[in-house]
């Protein structure tokens, strides 16, 4: 799950020798701690001690890293209440917002632990009728080095995709964590040294930097073997740049805008509860979230009436009972404030709060309807507890419109019969049907978008591969009976080859 408006642009804010910032908590603008801004020269250092403990955690083997990486997930399980805690103060979003978060992401450490050498170990792959004298293997050693940078919206959950399948892969991992949550970046990095300190170890395995943008530039070219970057579409393509110089490869995951679509036979509660809840929960900064929502006009009256009753149940603030929490990000309350504006001044009606909902650091809930598919509300991410609700008159309006944007992260789909169908004809990454967002928590499904949501993947066996690197091996068994790949092949060799091929491949 990304964010977007992160300000951790490679070349933004340059670091300044024994510079410090400090992380806020966003529900009071309380300093919690102040970390240092690392410039290139610490972060290339962090990344030469990464690789020479690169070495080592590789040398573990599969079994030996699943051991270590099970103590990891024991420890986060045990300190799960203290690691909440300092995410529910560098994001302002409710504790138990942030004890789920913790819990996927436990989750998904011990599937990639447990998969990794199934998905990545060495395999004997067919040689094919040419090549029968030959034994074919596939393997998938490690990067070396991983450098991710992370987001501030789901801070554990989402670099978690990254750092825990990179570990289990056999990588070391070099993470800067998004500067407004530096303490939930140093609070995974010191559990994981923990547990291999319990184990007898003290390698730097995983490692944070912390600072600005340029302290990301600086990771982006480092030479890290791999860099994971999560964040907005613009600062996507800067991270690409600053890697390209040492042709870095990247596994990019920005935003999105997601539409959810209301069939005529849908569960009008179900989908109701899930646009709402898909929409604002963690005050709406979900890259996955709902933002859109299309409704075919039989039902439209019926599902605005459920959403119009559960978004006005729903509250923000500081305390244990609000629902959810602050903007993380000062900046996001203008972009909030400016879609609800420019909507309405297109005619949009607001069933639910307005411009009076923007009242620093939150957002009330806010529901439009007949909202111009030209308005920002429509063509640019919120991330604010925003949805907009529009009649279409039939499904096949809701999938053209839900597929006119450049971005393509995930959406979802409520109907009792063609769910699947439609599903199958979104241009996305990820689709729950009857439900939202339950693509995330599944860990064997890949994670990612496509178009302005970025490319590669997190989760399941294609998020393990992300983190290792194809390699094929043949040798031979015999001699070949049939001699082409020498200079004394003759043309009797090629006419039986030829011959084999036509009988083979030519009926």
């Amino acid at each position: 799950m990304t964010q977007t408006g992160t300000p951790a642009a490679p070349d933004a804010q340059p670091s300044v020798a024994g510079a410090r910032f400090d992380s806020l908590d966003p529900r009071t603008g309380e300093v919690i701690k102040s970390y240092p801004v690392h410039d290139a020269e610490h972060v290339n250092a962090m990344v030469v001690r990464a690789g020479e403990a690169a070495g080592w955690w590789a040398e573990q083997g599969f079994a030996g890293r699943r051991t270590l990486l099970g103590q990891w997930r024991k420890l986060l399980v045990k300190r799960l209440d203290q690691l909440a805690e300092v995410v529910s103060s560098e994001t302002g979003k409710p504790l138990d917002d942030a004890r789920l978060e913790l819990v996927l992401a436990v989750d998904h450490l011990a599937w990639a632990a447990r998969h990794a050498e199934r998905v990545l170990g060495r395999r004997k792959v067919g040689a094919g009728l040419l090549m029968s004298n030959q034994r074919a293997t596939l393997s998938y050693p490690p990067f070396g080095v991983v450098g991710v940078i992370g987001p501030w919206n789901y801070p554990v959950f989402t670099p978690m995709g990254s750092i825990a399948y990179a570990l289990a892969a056999g990588n070391a991992v070099v993470f800067k964590p998004s500067e407004l949550t530096p303490g939930v970046g140093h609070a995974l990095a010191d559990t994981f040294a923990d547990a291999l300190r319990a184990a007898g170890h003290d390698q730097p395995v995983l490692q944070v930097v912390t600072g600005f943008g340029e302290t990301g530039a600086a990771l982006c070219r480092s030479g890290v073997g791999k860099l994971a970057f999560t964040g907005s579409t613009a600062t996507g393509r800067r991270v690409m740049v600053a890697c390209a110089e040492n042709l870095t490869p990247v596994l990019i995951e920005c935003g999105g805008k997601d539409p959810l679509i209301v069939d005529a036979d849908a569960d009008l509660d179900a989908a109701a509860d899930a646009a709402v809840w898909g929409g604002m929960s963690n005050a709406g900064q979900t890259c996955v979230g709902v933002e859109r929502v299309y409704v075919v006009e039989p039902v439209a009256d019926e599902f605005l009436r459920r959403v119009v009753a559960r978004a006005h149940a729903v509250r923000a603030g500081a305390d244990p009972s609000a629902d959810f929490g602050p903007m993380t990000m000062p900046a996001q309350l203008d972009v909030v404030a400016g879609q609800v504006r420019d909507a309405l001044d297109k005619g949009a009606h607001a069933l639910v709060g307005g411009m009076a909902s923007v009242r620093a650091p939150y957002v009330e809930p806010v529901v439009l309807t007949d909202v111009p598919e030209d308005s920002t509300a429509i063509t640019q991410e919120t991330f604010g507890p925003l949805i907009t609700v529009n009649r279409v008159p039939d499904a096949e309006e809701a999938i053209t419109r839900a597929n006119a944007t450049a971005y393509g992260l995930g959406a979802s789909v409520f109907s009792a019969k063609h769910g699947e169908e439609i599903a199958a004809r979104l241009r996305c990454g990820m689709v729950a049907v009857n439900g939202v967002i339950t693509f995330a928590g599944v860990p064997a499904l890949p994670f990612g978008g496509v178009g302005d949501s970025g490319f590669g993947r997190i989760h399941g066996e294609d998020g393990l591969r992300e983190f290792a690197r194809a390699q094929a091996v043949t040798r031979q068994r015999f001699a070949p009976p049939i001699s082409v790949m020498t200079f004394t092949r003759g043309k009797r060799s090629m006419r039986r080859i030829i011959a084999l091929v036509r009988a083979v491949h030519g009926r």
